[in-house]
């Protein structure tokens, strides 16, 4: 289930979010001994071990060999803490993308960057981004993704529909992906061994199967000229890389750009 970004102060987690004065409480005497953002790391790596349900104040100030009410000296509650987490992970990316080889090149690049977060922290996943962070971090990315498209010459509310359609894409591959291994790791059982299983049981039980549903059957047959892909994660891959290729052919045939996506001067 998706957790529902936002719902912390605003005024304190935006101020967190953005650095401002008085965004992290401060009182006389020594240097505090914790910051904001050694609370911040060392969330996402319980996050990162267990995802957002192993997440809880006491797990991070365990980790941090620290009492829970230490913490909230520097952040107010775990819904402002989700909020930071969420932004300072996306600082991992680009800030922009060179246009040498064209628009399209670069949007590549963004598109398999970001996929690789995602998997990298799966649980981001878990964040819904129907309401965001509104941080620095999230918004470089929705940035750098804008100089790209703007390269293309289209007007704002054209690109604003292919911006959100790339991020759909690659949220959703991404999660596929990240879902997966999170199977095999539950089950003990691989992609390949799962799915063998089950077309041979479906095969006893449905026999006219491929009468049924012949649309279905020839929609997921190998491609006879590239073979199967030598895993199923790599199987993945290749859809989410066709996929990709379909919407930016989509968006390079609106812009009227010649082959490789260079926009037109």
């Amino acid at each position: 289930m998706s957790i529902i970004a936002g719902q912390g102060d605003a005024a304190r987690s935006l101020k967190l979010l953005w650095g401002a004065a008085g965004g992290e409480r401060r009182s006389p005497g020594p240097k505090p001994a914790l910051t904001v953002e050694a609370v911040v790391a060392a969330a996402v790596e319980v996050a990162d071990e267990g995802g957002l349900a192993a997440l809880s104040m006491r797990a991070v100030a365990e980790r941090l060999g620290r009492s829970s009410m230490a913490l909230y000296t520097y952040v107010p509650g775990k819904a402002e803490l989700v909020d930071l987490m969420y932004d300072r992970a996306h600082a991992e990316l680009p800030g922009s993308y060179p246009l040498d080889e064209g628009w399209r090149a670069a949007a590549t690049a963004w598109a398999a960057d970001l996929r690789a977060l995602y998997l990298r922290h799966p649980w981001l996943l878990q964040v819904s981004y129907a309401r965001p962070v509104l941080g620095p971090c999230e918004q470089g990315v929705l940035e750098a993704l804008a100089g790209i498209l703007f390269a293309t010459g289209l007007p704002a509310d054209t690109l604003r529909a292919a911006a959100s359609s790339l991020f759909d894409l690659v949220r959703g591959a991404a999660r596929t992906r990240a879902e997966a291994r999170l199977a095999t790791a539950t089950t003990g059982v691989a992609d390949a061994e799962w799915w063998a299983e089950r077309s041979a049981r479906l095969g006893e039980v449905a026999p006219d199967f491929a009468d049924r549903f012949p649309l279905s059957v020839r929609l997921s047959a190998e491609d006879a000229g590239g073979g199967a892909p030598a895993s199923w994660e790599e199987r993945m891959d290749a859809t989410h890389a066709a996929g990709l290729a379909l919407l930016l052919d989509g968006v390079e045939a609106t812009a009227g750009a010649p082959p490789g996506g260079v926009s037109p001067r």
